[in-house]
């Protein structure tokens, strides 16, 4: 089968095509055949990982250091990227029970990643489902990572039907899938975002966006119950001001600062500051099955890009002026 491989780290061209050997399934696995599988930050950021420093790497340095044991120090250790998946269930395993060769499926393969292949084994267990009827192959490969981060992130800060919640970050990864979440839980939601993706954020259901190279939201008398910071790059410092009284802010990318610092406001301050790191099921994709058939999520595909164009898809993913996903297609 084709794959995307890369022997080594670095810029979007050391991604080649190359003949691979088709996976078999396991008892407890099912075999994908491939459809469409985005280019997310993920597959940028290991595809240069050598190159990620500590300093560059908006986590603790654990997980810095766990990721460069799993992904290599020198070398890739993962060789054919893709996280996200959409496509057909072409066999199963003799055990599997859940799924049945023909069905149309979406998932996330996490760090084990892979989807840039003709052929993708899963576990029965893993994060796959069901993808929704009324979305292509390409516009469901968008969907599960966002929406899996968003709804962990979502659930544990129980939010409720008019709260006011500010998103900023509100344009990549995970951003838009908190907009429309937070807006379908009653919220009222902000998007902090470039010029060029205003349009693309109001698109998703924010009642205001923000254009970070005009206007510091920071700067203005608008309060808010939550900040959630996609970003990680401010200090709590300059958010605090823009939360009500026991607003929380909330940060899905963190260094150990703020790890102590959200042990500090827990005790000490009605402004709180937590750090989430989040966790994928299953279920919550069939959830969003649903939410997007009833015509409550969406995702935005910006181009697509034949997989012997991998590289090219990097690079446009690279350049900053997407405007929704970027997607590979088989």
């Amino acid at each position: 089968m084709k794959a995307v491989l890369y022997k080594k780290f670095g810029p979007p061209e050391v991604l080649q095509i190359k003949e691979v050997s088709k996976p078999v399934p396991k008892d407890n696995e099912i075999l994908v055949r491939v459809h469409a599988s985005p280019v997310s930050f993920g597959d940028r950021l290991v595809r240069n990982f050598r190159a990620v420093t500590p300093k560059k790497f908006h986590m603790p340095l654990v997980f810095w250091l766990i990721g460069k044991i799993y992904f290599g120090f020198t070398k890739p250790r993962v060789q054919i990227p893709g996280s996200e998946v959409a496509g057909e269930v072409a066999a199963t395993g003799k055990d599997v029970k859940k799924f049945k060769a023909g069905d149309e499926v979406y998932g996330y393969s996490g760090p084990k990643m892979g989807a840039y292949a003709e052929f993708l084994c899963m576990p029965e267990s893993g994060v796959m489902a069901i993808k929704p009827r009324n979305m292509n192959y390409a516009d469901s490969s968008a969907v599960p990572y966002g929406a899996l981060m968003a709804l962990s992130l979502l659930r544990k800060i129980k939010l409720r039907a008019g709260d006011k919640v500010l998103v900023n970050g509100a344009s990549g990864g995970i951003g838009p899938a908190v907009v429309q979440l937070a807006k379908f839980r009653g919220a009222r939601v902000t998007g902090v975002c470039s010029t060029l993706r205003m349009e693309f954020v109001r698109s998703l259901g924010a009642e205001k966006v923000i254009d970070y190279t005009v206007e510091d939201f920071t700067k203005s008398n608008e309060t808010y119950d939550y900040i959630i910071d996609i970003l990680g790059k401010r200090k709590f410092s300059e958010y605090r001001n823009s939360l009500n009284n026991n607003g929380k802010c909330i940060l899905v990318s963190f260094k150990m600062k703020q790890v102590f610092l959200m042990l500090w406001t827990s005790l000490f301050s009605n402004k709180k500051i937590i750090c989430i790191v989040t966790t994928e099921r299953s279920s919550d994709l069939d959830y969003i099955r649903e939410l997007t058939e009833g015509g409550n999520y969406k995702t935005v595909i910006d181009k697509c890009f034949p997989l012997e164009q991998a590289a090219e898809a990097h690079i446009y993913a690279d350049s900053g002026h997407k405007k929704g996903s970027v997607v590979i297609t088989f």
